[in-house]
């Protein structure tokens, strides 16, 4: 199934086949519907989220399974599953309904204070990994093995550099590659979110509302989470989010790492062809060497 084919009338068909008592709810898709999955407003309470492509499918059943357990034990809200379809002839896969959260995707202009926005953030992902890890996803395929080492995207991190030499500065960019994989996980495994990205947090009044989806969790490395201090935050901010976690040097050395690498293969992805996600990516690689430079 191609991605394009995920629409409002697959969605009525679905909903009506496999869940008639809500077959007469409006039906309609969010402004921002993501890659991963396709998500669409069902009535006023609910929301419908269908995989994109089938290596995203393991996360729906993943998601089910572990957010009702970690939703009461954090700050803040996330998604709470309602009822989960099955594959049928129209659409091949595991899709879910959840519960509707009120709130915009993160931005700069929808954030009253930054700082306080930065120490939510961090007292709910230090909450989340504080819950007990037992029989908790290890990273593998279904998440795209974040949380796990870092030495899993060498060869296509070291690739990306060079094919991007006269982009960015390839010396500093390779330091902090490999300052990154010299800074060795040896901590016990613990939750993480994954994907801790504007478009995964929720913002309502100016203050961070909910953490959104869940697909790319596990336990394992946290450090993945660390993301989010370069790819938003910046400055005090940034500081903040480090003290009220706490991330130690080797952690934070290795969210560099994690940052370096989806912004190296977004701009490689995007430079010819999308001039406005090339250029968050720059601005992303250019705050982590940065910060590396300052360190």
């Amino acid at each position: 199934m191609h991605s394009d084919d995920i629409n409002v009338s697959l969605v009525v068909q679905l909903v009506s086949a496999q869940f008639p008592l809500w077959a007469n709810l409006p039906i309609k898709p969010v402004e921002f519907s993501g890659v991963d999955n396709r998500t669409f407003r069902l009535g006023e309470d609910m929301l419908v989220r269908l995989p994109s492509a089938e290596a995203y499918t393991a996360q729906v059943e993943k998601e089910h399974q572990w957010l009702p357990k970690l939703a009461p034990l954090l700050p803040i809200p996330i998604p709470m599953p309602v009822a989960m379809g099955v594959p049928s002839n129209v659409y091949p896969w595991h899709w879910s309904i959840y519960r509707w959260l009120d709130g915009e995707n993160a931005a700069i202009e929808r954030i009253a204070d930054l700082e306080e926005f930065a120490t939510s953030l961090a007292q709910f992902l230090g909450a989340l990994q504080q819950i007990d890890t037992v029989d908790g996803p290890p990273p593998g395929l279904h998440n795209f093995f974040r949380g796990a080492e870092l030495t899993v995207y060498d060869t296509e991190t070291r690739q990306t550099i060079a094919a991007l030499d006269k982009e960015i500065d390839a010396d500093t960019a390779t330091a902090v590659w490999e300052t990154a994989l010299k800074a060795s996980w040896h901590g016990s495994p613990v939750w993480f979110h994954g994907d801790v990205s504007a478009g995964n947090l929720l913002v309502k009044q100016g203050q961070l509302s909910a953490v959104i989806d869940f697909g790319c969790s596990g336990v394992g490395d946290p450090a993945c989470d660390m993301t989010i201090a370069w790819t938003l935050l910046s400055g005090k901010s940034r500081d903040v989010f480090r003290r009220v976690l706490p991330v130690d040097d080797a952690t934070w050395a290795r969210g560099r790492g994690w940052a370096l690498w989806k912004a190296l293969i977004t701009l490689a992805e995007h430079i010819n062809t999308n001039p406005l996600e090339a250029g968050k990516a720059r601005q992303v690689i250019d705050e982590v060497l940065t910060d590396y430079k300052q360190c």
